[in-house]
């Protein structure tokens, strides 16, 4: 084999989309554990429907040895970021490579030099495309498949990205919780006296009939929670309908709620069922004889045993009364009572300590770490 590593840039047209994606399927073909997403629905992210790119700017690239593609990643400009931060990033993201040093430098230096050009001071990622996105690489927990929008990848990155020079900005965990062995009826009794405390509070369910309403109590609540966070974007209008464009055919009633003071929402929690299981037959395509396992899923004649919990958050003022863990715990009821029996948490930083305890007050464990990197450009 050459050791002429040819690194080419592509468009963000169909096809040049299409050869960057299909990268994974060489990387993962021997893998058990990988779930291919959803082509269909990944394509979405680079296309000009998605409204991160009236902010943002992306560039992709493939890596080339011997008429074969062995490897991409993406570089990312995120002008709402940088105007929040005191040092200039370019993300890279969407990275995959064979088990090579030279194909990685050679990747990561299109990304530097790029994002150099356009006043960027370090690397900081994965990112795919932002922390709002699937982010991090999976550094402790190889021997699962992930959940549901959560990113996986070989062992071998984290010594292809150390061996650049890249170290640890932020580790982000991913907790596990088996419903089986907590006493749900406890659980339930402490949301009633969260509820009897702050009685002028209420918690309310998010249906599909009332997520168009809803989507902007959603947003800003959402703003507004996470706005301290190391890392946060916050997200536009735009961004938060084509998130529920997305996401809305995948709801599962009972998994959304909002806290509510009035007319003012001060919290919310996001939760899907784990579609990943019935998902990894399709390999990415809804165009195969899998797909007739897929859709009793979709149409919720059957329903997962694992739910994520995505997001889960309450403003400043409304924090320390407990909301959090009122607005899990009916989650976790509605989950149960449809034959959910585990449940992840992901992401949460890893100063996060009052999330954690609420995690680990109802059983929740850490079992997977996922790592943000970052390196001077």
């Amino acid at each position: 084999m050459s050791n002429i590593v040819e690194v080419i840039a592509l468009a963000r047209n169909g096809r040049d989309i299409d050869r960057f994606l299909q990268v994974s399927y060489r990387i993962y073909a021997n893998d058990q554990l990988w779930v291919a997403p959803l082509l269909m629905d990944l394509k979405k992210v680079f296309t000009d429907h998605n409204p991160l790119f009236e902010h943002a700017r992306i560039q992709l690239w493939l890596a080339r040895r011997d008429g074969v593609d062995v490897g991409r990643i993406a570089g990312i400009i995120d002008d709402t970021y940088n105007q929040t931060q005191p040092v200039k990033a370019v993300f890279f993201g969407f990275f995959e490579c064979i088990d090579d040093a030279e194909v990685t430098k050679a990747l990561f230096k299109a990304v530097g030099d790029w994002g150099r050009q356009q006043g960027a001071v370090k690397l900081l990622g994965p990112m795919n495309p932002t922390t709002n996105d699937e982010c991090g690489l999976l550094v402790k927990g190889f021997d699962s498949s992930p959940v549901f929008m959560m990113p996986y990848n070989p062992a071998y990155y984290v010594g292809l990205l150390q061996g650049l020079g890249c170290v640890k900005a932020k580790d982000l965990i991913a907790f596990h919780i088996d419903l089986s062995a907590i006493p749900l009826d406890r659980l339930a009794r402490i949301a009633d006296m969260v509820r009897r405390r702050y009685p002028d509070v209420s918690l309310r369910a998010v249906t599909r009939k009332s997520l168009a309403a809803d989507i902007s109590k959603i947003k800003d609540v959402y703003n507004a929670a996470w706005e301290d966070n190391w890392g946060f974007v916050p997200m536009t209008m735009r961004e938060m309908d084509f998130m529920a464009e997305r996401l809305k055919p995948l709801m599962m009633e009972g998994l959304v709620w909002l806290a509510e003071s009035g007319p003012k929402t001060v919290g919310f929690l996001l939760a899907l069922p784990d579609y990943n299981p019935a998902i990894k037959p399709l390999k990415g395509k809804l165009l195969t004889p899998a797909i007739f396992g897929f859709l009793p899923y979709v149409f919720q004649w059957k329903k997962p045993t694992r739910t994520r919990v995505i997001t889960l958050g309450v403003t400043k003022e409304y924090r320390s009364r407990g909301l959090e863990s009122a607005m899990l715990i009916e989650g976790l009821k509605v989950g149960f009572a449809a034959g959910v029996r585990e449940s992840e948490a992901s992401w949460i930083l890893e100063d996060n300590v009052r999330m954690t305890r609420v995690l680990e007050a109802i059983g929740g464990k850490p079992y997977k770490v996922y790592r943000l990197y970052e390196l001077g450009v």
